[in-house]
């Protein structure tokens, strides 16, 4: 019997069904068909459906830290294809620490790097141009987290969406993880959400995140943090 009489209906059948999922713009079924770990390991996809539907119709950048697969270079890449079926207008873009070229196709693109190596993100980016919306799905350590974060976030577009996934590994010492350490990426990042209300602090100097992070959304394991001017003035405060 051929094999291929068997395997490309099989082939068939899947794209169908991803095709569909797309076109409904059924994040978390498209997630579930494609493989990626976003659905089903965890359950970002119904989260970050809230957020990314109405900017699916749009031409982005989108940059994900991590593709996966671990140093096989024809593993991984499902959260890229996720991304591709259901922004079908955006470019999408990734870094991973392995070689990972044999997973590029239309519309993704790959680049080998370091994601705590702030010159290499910043290259990155430059190659790129300036991206609407950046997932960190990568190494989860919590000082790569953060190097990538303070990297980034100045270099996202002025109204884009910061995500941050594997926020556990803020608790896990073999991540760098510890409930009292300041830079833990938990910590770091509630310390933040103080940065909400800089105008009502007397005496605060704001930095620029602080002056650009408009929202914070809190899920398990997950932050979807949107930026913006953050300069509604204090209705008490001169």
């Amino acid at each position: 019997m051929n094999i291929l009489k068997i395997v490309l209906p099989l082939r068939i059948r899947q794209l169908v069904k991803i095709t569909i999922a797309a076109a409904q713009g059924d994040l978390p079924r498209l997630a579930e068909l494609t493989g990626t770990d976003k659905w089903g390991v965890h359950w970002y996809a119904k989260h970050y459906a809230k957020h990314f539907t109405p900017l699916r119709w749009k031409r982005l950048r989108i940059l994900e830290i991590g593709v996966g697969g671990g140093d096989n270079p024809k593993r991984g890449g499902a959260s890229l294809r996720t991304w591709k079926y259901f922004f079908p207008r955006s470019q999408i873009y990734s870094i991973d620490i392995y070689d990972k070229h044999l997973l590029q196709e239309p519309r993704i693109t790959i680049f080998q790097g370091d994601q705590s190596d702030s010159a290499f993100l910043q290259d990155a980016i430059q190659h790129m141009g300036t991206p609407d919306v950046i997932i960190d799905d990568g190494s989860h350590v919590n000082e790569h987290v953060l190097i990538s974060f303070e990297t980034l976030f100045p270099l996202l577009h002025e109204n884009g969406i910061y995500c941050v996934e594997d926020l556990q590994t803020s608790y896990w010492t073999e991540f760098g993880g510890s409930e009292d350490d300041p830079r833990t990426s938990m910590n770091y990042f509630k310390k933040l959400a103080d940065g909400l209300n800089w105008q009502e602090r007397q005496g605060h100097t704001p930095s620029y995140v602080e002056q650009h992070i408009t929202a914070m959304h809190w899920y398990h394991n997950l932050l979807i943090i949107e930026k913006g001017k953050n300069d509604e003035k204090s209705n008490i405060l001169q």
